[in-house]
């Protein structure tokens, strides 16, 4: 028996080193690169899951709107032709509260719009009279936060009898 340890040695000797332990460098590198990319993935998809939430709120926020003022409409029934409004000829207008009820609606309306989506220069309403006690309201804005394209103007619009 003891000549058959000196014979493992020497075939060991011939064969190459004692049997590797451990990682490589090169194994090290590998797996970090992996991770990287894999982490910059994930940071990639969370910046577009912020983006398409941010389109999300804006636009819950212009049905919100457009709801808030179809209903001050119907408060006044008597004067719902007085609610019609341009505004989306230039966003950057707002229009002047006055002495009646509509014209103070309008302009909290329109002040709210753009206190609350996009930007004080893209955000604008219209609303429209389409004949009888129907009207067209119609919410625009700029998407362009939300990391759309940059001309990307989005509208809501809705059409309620009052």
């Amino acid at each position: 028996m003891s000549i058959a340890i000196p014979q493992r040695r020497q075939l060991r000797q011939r064969i190459g080193a004692a049997p590797v332990r451990g990682m490589s460098m090169i194994e090290v590198l590998v797996s970090v690169m992996v991770l990287g990319i894999g982490l910059l993935g994930i940071a990639a998809m969370q910046s577009i899951a912020l983006r398409g939430g941010q389109g999300s709120l804006e636009t819950s926020q212009a049905v919100m709107a457009s709801n808030s003022i179809i209903e001050a409409m119907r408060a006044n029934r008597a004067n719902a032709a007085a609610y019609v409004y341009d505004g989306t000829t230039s966003c950057t207008s707002t229009p002047a509260a006055g002495t009646t009820l509509a014209s103070n609606d309008l302009n909290f309306w329109v002040t709210s719009l753009k206190n609350t989506i996009g930007s004080a220069t893209t955000t604008c309403g219209k609303i429209v009279s389409l004949g009888g006690n129907n009207y067209r309201v119609t919410v625009q804005w700029d998407d362009t936060r939300a990391g759309n394209s940059t001309d990307d103007k989005r509208q809501i619009v809705t059409d309620a009898s009052i």
